[in-house]
C-alpha cells in the first residue's frame, strides 16, 4: 500500500477524534471561534518545540517564492472552514455534518487544476461524482418547510458546501507550499509546512479573539482538560494530512479521506447516541463506495 494512503488513514482517525472532542468542548460553553482556536492554542507550541529540537540536528531547508503566500492562503481558509464545520455541528447530525464537509473531495479537483495544474484520471473523476450522489442522498429537511428550494438551500447544506470549498483550497495550497520546500525528505517538507501554518493560525486567531471576543481565550484555557486533547489530535492529524499532501495530488488524498464519514457515523451512534435515518445511511454508503473505488485505483 502506498505511503500516502497509510498517512491518510492515520489523518482520518486523528481528525475524527478531534471533531468529536470539538463537539464536546462546544457543549462546555466555548464559542465557535473559541472551539476552533483551541486546536491551534494547544498544538502550535508542541509543533514549534518539536521543530526547534529538529533544527539542533539539521539545517533549515530553503523555500521557494510563493511559499508564504500558500501558507497564509491555506491557513486562513482552513480557519474559516473549521468555523463552518463547528457551526454545522450545532444544527446537523454529527456524521451527516462531516459528510457535507466531504464535498471538498470534488472541489479539490477544480482547485488543484486551477492552482497547481494537477489533474485526475477519468475513473477517479467518476468516483468523485459518485461521492456527489452520496451527498445529495443524505437526508434533506422536511418538504413542509419550503419544499425543494429549502431542500437545496437550507443553512446546513450551505455551511457544508462552503466548508468543503474552503477545505479544498487549504489542502491544495498546503500541497503547493510543501512542493516549494527544497528538500528530498517528505516528512521534513510536511513538518516545516505544518509549523509555518500552525504559527500563522495561532497568531491570527489570538488577535481575533483579543479584539472581538474578549474573555474567550481565558475560557479556552479553563477548558484545557478537554481542549488540550483537541490540540494533540489536531497535531497528529495535521502532520499526517500534510505528509499525504506532500506525496500525492490533494484530490486523491481528500477522496480517500472520506473514510472519515464511516468513523463519524460510528461516533454518532456510539458516543452521542444519535440515530441515523435510512436515507442518511444510503447516502453514507454511496460515499463509502466511492472511497473503495479510489483505493482500488491507487
Amino acid at each position: 500500500m502506498d505511503y500516502w494512503i497509510i498517512a491518510t488513514f492515520i489523518a482520518v482517525t486523528f481528525q475524527t477524534a478531534r471533531f468529536v472532542l470539538q463537539k464536546v468542548v462546544l457543549d462546555l460553553g466555548l464559542s465557535t471561534a473559541g472551539s476552533t482556536f483551541s486546536r491551534f492554542f494547544y498544538s502550535a507550541p508542541i509543533a514549534l518545540f518539536g521543530f526547534l529540537i529538529y533544527l539542533t540536528v539539521t539545517t533549515l531547508p530553503q523555500v521557494g517564492d510563493g511559499f508564504w503566500a500558500y501558507v497564509v492562503a491555506g491557513g486562513s481558509t482552513q480557519i474559516l472552514a473549521t468555523l463552518c464545520i463547528v457551526e454545522l455541528f450545532k444544527s446537523r447530525n454529527f456524521a451527516v455534518g462531516v459528510a457535507f464537509k466531504k464535498t471538498e473531495v470534488l472541489m479539490t479537483v477544480l482547485v488543484g487544476f486551477l492552482l497547481l495544474s494537477e489533474t485526475v484520471t477519468p475513473l477517479a473523476l467518476c468516483a468523485f461524482i459518485l461521492g456527489i450522489v452520496g451527498v445529495l442522498t443524505i437526508s434533506p429537511p422536511p418538504l413542509g418547510h419550503g419544499g425543494w428550494r429549502a431542500m437545496l438551500w437550507n443553512r446546513s447544506i450551505l455551511l457544508g458546501l462552503l466548508s468543503g470549498f474552503l477545505f479544498a483550497v487549504s489542502g491544495v495550497t498546503y500541497r503547493g507550499a510543501s512542493l516549494l520546500i527544497h528538500s528530498d525528505i517528505p516528512l521534513e517538507r510536511a513538518g516545516l509546512t505544518l509549523v509555518a501554518v500552525l504559527t500563522f493560525q495561532f497568531l491570527i486567531m489570538a488577535l481575533w479573539l483579543s479584539f472581538r471576543e474578549q474573555g474567550e481565550m481565558q475560557r479556552v484555557w479553563n477548558a484545557r482538560r478537554s481542549a488540550m486533547w483537541i490540540g494533540v489530535t489536531s497535531l497528529g492529524g495535521s502532520f499526517a494530512w500534510f505528509t499525504a499532501f506532500t506525496l500525492q495530488n490533494a484530490a486523491y488524498v481528500n477522496a480517500v479521506g472520506q473514510l472519515e464519514v464511516v468513523l463519524s457515523l460510528v461516533a454518532s451512534v456510539v458516543l452521542f447516541k444519535q440515530r441515523i435515518s435510512p436515507r442518511e445511511l444510503i447516502g453514507l454508503g454511496i460515499l463509502t463506495a466511492s472511497i473503495i473505488i479510489l483505493v482500488l485505483l491507487a
